[in-house]
């Protein structure tokens, strides 16, 4: 009687499992998002995900790449979030943007949270060529256009520098969340947003 190897990703889709390069991209997503992407190794994604370092090579060219693909994953997820978020105050940019932030309180206070995977991702990448880099930098690029924008449509005063205070309060509320597992400062950063747009005539 003939078996076939379980890293067979035909035998595995037709149990209904994922295929196994799914099952190390899921794994590597979760063991870096909670333990850092420096501190995980191939070998323990490979464990983790129930194959070998064999299969993780098959699946992707090395681990700068899967940390490259992860990061892409965060930003796509990112930006679904955002967008779903302001669809339901189009033209009302304050409302957008509180609506942000009482979302990023919500999000970033959950017990699940440790903050922003592209953020820690950024400590921990600082090698201009690593794949992963270009992706960070990228995503906040994206992040600080569109808070400027947002100030822009709110008519405020200096709206780029209202932009990038709104910027540096969602960042800073990431970073506080890993600092203050309760919530701590995060907590008010809807308040701290809607002073910032009244201070700037927004």
């Amino acid at each position: 009687m003939n078996t076939v190897k379980s890293e067979d990703p035909t035998l595995a889709e037709q149990a209904g499992r994922p295929r196994v390069r799914d099952r190390i991209f899921e794994t590597a997503c979760e063991l870096f998002y909670r333990h850092g992407i420096r501190a995980v190794g191939v070998d323990a994604i490979a464990c983790e995900a129930g194959t070998n370092k064999m299969s993780f090579y098959r699946s992707f060219a090395s681990k700068d790449e899967l940390v490259a693909e992860y990061l892409r994953f965060k930003d796509r997820n990112f930006w679904i979030w955002w967008d779903g978020i302001v669809a339901p105050h189009q033209g009302q940019p304050r409302a957008q943007a509180e609506a942000l932030f009482e979302a990023h309180v919500n999000k970033t206070c959950s017990k699940e949270s440790r903050g922003c995977g592209l953020a820690n991702a950024a400590v921990e990448i600082v090698e201009d060529e690593h794949p992963g880099r270009a992706v960070v930098i990228a995503h906040k690029s994206e992040i600080r256009r569109r808070f400027r924008a947002l100030a822009k449509a709110m008519q405020a005063r200096e709206p780029e520098q209202l932009g990038d205070a709104l910027m540096l309060l969602m960042e800073g509320g990431y970073l506080a969340r890993l600092t203050f597992p309760k919530g701590g400062p995060v907590s008010s950063a809807l308040h701290a947003a809607r002073v910032l747009m009244d201070a700037h005539g927004a």
